[in-house]
């Protein structure tokens, strides 16, 4: 969250003239702007006026109670926190004032200020949390909705959602800072159940990822849908609010097995996630029940990456790891989806696999290589989606 929020601002309500001064001069000194009142009646008025961010409201006042000002708070702004004070002896009031909504409470007479400030502290970082919930909650909410519009439009003309799931895509061959992406992706139906995306996070971090729903047809296409909404909503919260999780491969994957879960659309997903630094050459990523693994080319030699996971979705809580690796000199990363493993034609997996790095470690790790080695271009039926991305620095490229 950023740094340069202004200070909270706090309204004490209290009759006892010198109790209230002594908050208020010890809050102010604590960096918080106060404002104050010295009954019910005026400092409702004063609430009105000042929307402050947390009230602290003596309970035994004339003309209007702490409990009664309470009451109308929790009506008006039940999001604004209030804080309480009761005279010795009152507990039954405090009782009282917490269940119509108080938030905490302090006994007078306040001997520490620094409890004083660890209350209010508190309860303003509660209200922070709830508050960012919401918003989260809403903008949910509204991805939510533009998610049921596409789907809708999938439901409504195959061509149509073929048109929309395309437009998702990210371009064929593009270039981030000192790296070449490109992608090919070919469907068994005419709808596909994987889904592939490179983009800028900031000025030296690009984020990536491959995914693979389970099943494939217009019901897997459709979780690709919800997939994009999901990572462009982590890209919006870094740039509107600095929340990193778009740079963390690990927490990335946990937020989506959440979101994907909680949708309950009876689908899950297999996916490498990860983390560009054009400047230090890093690669962070994290894999959910991918197969095969990345293939690094390295030194000439193409070998599988380390990194296992859950499939994302299965289940509400899964926790993922990171691993690093260079992508410096003519290092490359190519990722398949498992479709790549119904159409070699070995036996059984392990020459499958070894077959699949000869076939990385022989050519120059551009999609075109792959399209013609694997006749991606001949239309034929395919048991699978497959779809493979390509990572590599620009001075490796011919393109």
């Amino acid at each position: 969250m950023s740094v340069n929020l202004p200070p909270a601002k706090i309204l004490s309500i209290d009759d006892e003239y010198m109790l209230r001064r002594t908050l208020v001069a010890y809050l102010e000194d604590s960096g918080f702007t106060m404002v104050e009142a010295e009954n019910g009646k005026l400092g409702l008025e004063v609430f009105r006026k000042e929307k402050p961010d947390l009230v602290l409201t003596d309970i035994q006042m004339p003309e209007m109670t702490g409990i009664e000002v309470l009451k109308q708070i929790a009506k008006e702004s039940p999001q604004t926190p209030v804080v309480v004070i009761s005279g010795a002896g009152g507990m039954n009031d405090v009782i009282e004032a917490l269940r119509y909504g108080a938030w905490d409470y302090l006994t007078k007479p306040i001997t520490d200020m620094a409890v004083l400030e660890h209350t209010v502290t508190k309860c303003l970082e509660r209200a922070r949390l709830i508050a960012e919930n919401m918003a989260y909650r809403e903008e949910l909410e509204k991805t939510n909705q533009a998610l049921k519009t596409s789907l809708g439009i999938l439901e409504e003309d195959q061509d149509a959602g073929r048109s929309v799931q395309l437009r998702l895509l990210p371009e064929a061959h593009l270039t981030l800072g000192n790296f070449l992406f490109q992608h090919r992706m070919v469907p068994s139906l005419y709808l596909s159940g994987d889904f592939v995306d490179y983009f800028a996070i900031n000025d030296d971090k690009y984020g990536f990822y491959l995914a693979d729903v389970s099943g494939h047809g217009a019901s897997s296409a459709f979780i690709t849908i919800l997939l994009k909404g999901l990572i462009s909503q982590l890209l919006s919260y870094f740039q509107a609010f600095q929340d990193t999780t778009v740079m963390e491969p690990e927490k990335v994957l946990a937020r989506l097995s959440h979101e994907i879960y909680a949708s309950k659309l009876g689908k899950y997903l297999t996916m490498v996630y990860g983390v560009l630094d054009n400047k230090t050459r890093q690669l962070v990523y994290s894999i959910g029940g991918h197969y095969p693994n990345p293939i690094l080319v390295e030194g000439g030699k193409a070998r599988f990456v380390e990194g296992k996971g859950f499939p994302v979705g299965i289940m509400p809580a899964a926790v993922y790891q990171a691993h690093t690796l260079s992508l410096t000199g003519n290092n490359q990363l190519v990722i398949f989806s498992d479709g790549v493993m119904e159409i070699l034609t070995q036996t059984n997996t392990d020459e499958k696999e070894k077959r699949l790095l000869e076939l990385v470690q022989s050519g120059d790790g551009s999609v075109e290589y792959f399209t013609k080695t694997l006749k991606l271009d001949e239309k034929i039926s395919r048991p699978d989606d497959l779809t493979c991305l390509s990572l590599r620095p620009q001075a490796a490229s011919n393109t």
